[in-house]
């Protein structure tokens, strides 16, 4: 029983509690020794060699070898020279693998095994806790982690605990302080697992110097409700703990990677099903870790199968270069078939345990060839494949059927098949994937739950359109008059034909450049693409269209110009360019060449992509844009791959594969990947709000891509209601008959701000109606692209848009009412510039008119004039637009005033005098707007016209206004100001400190300091 935040003390006895209660043999304890608390304890080491020496002994070694085997160990530990990193390698190795130890000249070695890692009970398991330990150096701080456990002496993990009130992620920041140099870094030498935890969130758990998002999450059913006990139950248990430590750790490209839930659960199931030689598929999602699962199994299958080899299938050439480096980053030597001899040379040679292969090395032949290449093999004089063979099939959705599959068979007819994918099987080939290769092995781990475990990242989509047309048909037809005079009929239909084919297939290139102009628009403003931590892939239709693609950004003068690159499955060769020319204009196969050979030069097509995706992976800012047809969209792993923008028809797996290239984690700035669909493959989604799987992924299974994508027509149609129901709800409070009096007085202040008592009641009041009404817009906007897929008919969409342009008039008038309207004269240069350099689009139909004016700006320049303009807006009772007029002018007089608060304390004066001649009908009404135009310009100006000499600039304008009018005064805070005001002082303490001195020493006796120091605070010029 836990109690919300009580004590970490107490948190930390009861898991010790939990931990050493029991020996083993006991049903409920975990098995660990309790050693003490080393608080106060001397010599505290990550490798006890007084609890390790008799462990030894016990195992029947000789002194002297133990001395030999403990000093090695104690050498590798000691990281003199080394990184963590690298010494946490060489103490793993040594652990996992024991030390050879020569007992004298001449004699035998003898291996020492620190930890009997096949007899469990055999170990010694004890836990010590407040493990004081010394900085290495003088300048380290000491640190006491609050658990240590050690196995023979030897500590292999540390864990910190948090009370349930304190998030666990300040225990994971904890364990990475402690990793750093500054504090106790020689201590994690030895250190296997790192763990962190509290009785709220539960247990976390990582290698050493993982980030803290990327430390991990256990998930496994229990009884157990209480997080952190069923956490420490569940992975520290001796027989887990060491497992996960010798079968589940690998060290990949210098990062320690230890097992996520779904990936040993994986191998698990995987580890029976080669007991028992019966073959199945492995389904982990797209990005949940596929190639350390196959790594974990061939591991396995090695060290407990003498005779066990494997051999590693695959289609792409990616994903043969992917696997090759997984395994060889891990420390497994691989052989990689360079071509079908050398593959069958590698089957017939035992000393190769894992060998890779693309699964056309087994021949890519005509009618009749397959068999000729597999009693080619039969006979060879290298012989047939030696030893007990277990084949790993990359992407089996790609590679298990067909004549390539039944070779393998054949040549390995022995063979143990498992197949991997990280895509749902289709359901045509659901039944024969599973006859192939045998049931599912484990659960298959689909994408909404590596979503939910935060193993990938969710998907946010969002269709663009970008409409082409035909701009005259009528020339059109003239031309094709003109140029097939001398055709037949017939051959004027099928170029006619072929027209049409090509006008729906192919995109304009004015189409690609406003697909172009997008990507560049979201580079500068989309965060990660802006920051360059965070890159794009572009799928586009044919190797001519990416060359399209390429040449446009090349051109661009962007900051994407000199940072794209295009990787396709194109290889120059001239003799393809024979017979292409007919002297009427360029061939897409001659524009291909021409563009990869001006990109390329001398250079050869695999250095130039090699060079790209290095850049793409590891220098994100440097590479931008990878364009693409169909090469990297499997087997292509960049977690800086953010944005996915597809321009390509696609469906089933290899649409499900392309945008789960950008569901991978990389840091905090990347919460989504982001999927950008030019071609609205979705679309039948909609159409069908029941049926998940229809279109893009109809060959799926529905429950097998759930949660991969929203369905956005019946979200559009909750939306909508949704967002109509909250706009009258809005409404229903204010007085019957709704019309533009009740409207302003239940949102606008009729006769001012600070006149009103429920000002602020109704500004918030506004500020819903903004929110509301904006919504009310955006959603009526989405169900219009499509209403009959949202279920809504002609007659009930004319209502709803009568209902939303009335919402936006109400908002739009309350707006200018109140004095809220934004004055967009301020960026209308910007955006005109945005508008003339991005947009080019059809004549379009305006729903309602969203614009705002600024009745500021209108009142300043008309006087009179304005009231029609006004009026337009909203309403046309004088009243409506006096009061409308006045909000505006009583805003621009809040806004300003700490620039000048006795200036704009006058302009308030005014303007409530003028209220009042109006409604005591004792002025005109063209009068009032005049004497309201010149309040206005005055209050923009910001200052008095006449001010005596060396009284000239606005600060010293507003020091003088409020300084009683003392010029003397106001000139002395000036020249103080000017002499000692530091570079950056606002917002800066120390600094406002400094400035708040420097007036008061300036200012006469009595005058308030604090005022002025308000008022110098918003002048721009000190």
């Amino acid at each position: 029983m836990t109690t919300i935040g009580e004590p970490e003390r107490a948190t930390q006895n009861r898991i010790i509690a939990l931990l050493c209660r029991h020996n083993t043999d006991a049903p409920d304890g975990l098995g660990w020794r309790y050693l003490g608390d080393w608080q106060k304890r001397e010599g505290n080491a990550n490798i006890e060699e007084s609890l390790l020496r008799p462990w030894l002994t016990a195992r029947g070694y000789a002194p002297d070898v133990i001395s030999k085997a403990i000093a090695e160990l104690t050498r590798a530990a000691r990281m003199e020279g080394a990184k963590l990193y690298e010494a946490n390698i060489a103490v793993y190795d040594l652990l996992r693998y024991g030390v050879s130890v020569s007992p004298g000249p001449g004699e035998a070695p003898v291996t020492v095994r620190f930890v009997d890692w096949e007899d469990v009970a055999a170990n010694d398991m004890g836990v010590a806790e407040e493990v004081a330990i010394k900085g290495k150096s003088a300048k380290a701080y000491n640190k006491r982690p609050d658990l240590v456990f050690y196995v023979n002496g030897i500590a292999l993990s540390i864990m910190e605990l948090k009370k349930s009130t304190v998030g666990v992620g300040e225990g994971i920041r904890q364990t990475l302080d402690n990793q750093s140099e500054k504090f106790i870094r020689h201590f994690f030498t030895t250190n296997q697992i790192c763990f962190a935890g509290n009785d709220s969130e539960g247990m976390r758990y990582a290698g050493i110097q993982t980030p803290q998002p990327y430390w991990l999450a256990w998930k496994e059913d229990s009884d157990i409700t209480q997080p952190l006990d069923r956490d420490v139950t569940q992975m520290l248990t001796p027989a887990r703990f060491l497992e996960i430590i010798h079968d589940f750790t690998l060290f990949d490209n210098g990062i320690k990677k230890i097992t996520r839930p779904n990936q040993y659960f994986a191998v698990k199931a995987a580890q029976d099903r080669v007991r028992e030689r019966s073959g199945g598929i492995i389904w982990q999602t797209q990005g949940s870790g596929k190639s350390l699962i196959m790594v974990m199994l061939a591991r396995w299958i090695r060290e407990n199968l003498p005779d066990g080899r494997i051999l590693i299938i695959t289609d792409r050439k990616e994903l043969d270069n992917q696997i090759k480096d997984v395994f060889g980053n891990t420390g497994d030597k691989v052989r990689r078939a360079g071509s079908g001899a050398d593959l069958m040379s590698a089957l017939a040679s035992p000393e190769d345990r894992i060998v890779t292969s693309l699964v056309h090395k087994f021949g890519k032949r005509e009618e009749g060839e397959i068999d000729a290449l597999i009693a080619a093999v039969q006979s060879a004089s290298h012989g047939g494949p030696v030893g007990d063979f277990y084949v790993f099939i990359d992407e089996a959705h790609r590679t298990q059927s067909g004549k390539l599959a039944r070779a393998m068979r054949q040549i390995l007819p022995e063979a143990m098949f498992i197949g991997f994918t990280g895509t749902p099987l289709l359901k045509s080939d659901k039944s024969t994937s599973l006859e192939t290769f045998g049931p599912y092995i484990g659960k298959p781990y689909r994408f909404d739950e590596a979503v939910e475990d935060g193993v990938v990242l969710d998907l946010r989509y969002e269709a663009r359109d970008i409409e082409q047309r035909v701009g005259s048909h009528k020339k059109i037809d003239d031309w094709f008059d003109e140029n097939t005079k001398t055709l037949t009929p017939v051959a004027k239909a099928t170029l006619k034909a072929r027209w049409g084919t090509l006008q729906r297939v192919l995109s304009s290139r004015e189409r690609l450049n406003q697909i172009a102009a997008d990507i560049i628009m979201d580079m500068l403003k989309k965060p990660r693409l802006s920051a360059g931590s965070g890159n794009a892939m572009l799928v586009a239709g044919s190797i001519p269209e990416a060359c399209k693609f390429f040449e446009i950004f090349k051109n661009s003068g962007s900051a994407v110009a000199d940072k794209c690159a295009i990787v396709t499955s194109y290889k120059r060769n001239a003799s393809e360019l024979t017979g292409e020319e007919a002297g009427l204009g360029e061939t897409d196969k001659q524009y291909v060449y021409k563009v990869y050979d001006k990109l390329l030069g001398d250079q050869d097509e695999e250095d130039y992509e090699k060079e790209a995706l290095r850049k793409f992976t590891k220098e994100p800012a440097q590479m931008k844009l990878l364009i693409v047809v169909s090469r990297l969209l499997t087997g292509f792993d960049a977690p800086t791959a953010t944005y996915i923008y597809i321009d390509k028809q696609m469906r089933d797996h290899g649409l499900f594969q392309a945008i789960c290239r950008v569901n991978r984690l990389d840091g905090e700035d990347k919460p989504y990947g982001y999927v950008i669909d030019y071609k609205d493959l979705f679309r039948n989604i909609e159409d069908a709000v029941d049926d998940y799987t229809s279109e893009a992924f109809d060959g799926f299974e529905e429950g097998d891509v759930d949660g991969l994508i929203s369905d956005r027509a019946e979200k559009a149609n909750e939306d909508l209601l949704g967002a109509r129901e909250a706009w009258f709800a809005l409404l229903d409070p204010i007085e019957q008959p709704k019309g533009d009096d009740e409207i302003y007085a239940y949102f606008s202040s009729p006769h001012g701000m600070t006149t009103d008592p429920d000002a602020d009641e109704k500004a918030r009041r506004r500020q819903a109606l903004y929110k509301i009404a904006g919504r009310f817009a955006r959603t009526f906007g989405t169900v219009a692209e499509d209403p009959a897929a949202a279920g809504f008919n002609d007659l009930e969409m004319a209502g709803y848009r009568n209902e939303v342009e009335r919402a936006l008039n109400i908002r739009n008038a309350v707006r200018l009412h109140s004095g809220d309207a934004v004055d967009f004269k301020l960026f209308e240069p910007a955006m005109r510039h945005l508008i003339d350099t991005y947009i080019k689009a059809d004549d379009s139909e305006v729903v309602s008119d969203l614009d705002d004016i600024s009745l500021i700006d209108l009142v300043a320049s008309k006087g009179a004039g304005a009231a029609d303009d006004v009026a337009a807006k909203v309403g046309k009772k004088k009243e409506n637009v006096a009061e409308a007029i006045e909000n505006n002018v009583r805003k621009l007089i809040i806004d300003e005033t700490p620039v000048n608060p006795k200036f704009y304390e006058k302009m308030s004066e005014l303007l409530a005098d003028l209220v009042k001649q109006r409604h005591d009908e004792a002025i005109a009404y063209a009068e009032y707007l005049e004497r309201i135009a010149e309040l206005v310009r005055q209050a923009k100006q910001g200052h008095a016209e006449d001010y005596p000499t060396g009284i000239k600039t606005a600060g010293q304008k507003a020091l003088f206004d409020n300084l009683g009018g003392d010029a003397e005064a106001a000139r002395a805070v000036d020249e103080a100001l000017r002499e000692n005001t530091p570079y950056g002082w606002r917002d800066n303490k120390m600094k406002e400190r400094l400035v708040n001195r420097c007036i008061k020493n300036a200012l006469p006796e009595g005058i308030d300091a604090e005022l002025i120091f308000e008022i110098v605070k918003a002048q721009h010029e000190y």
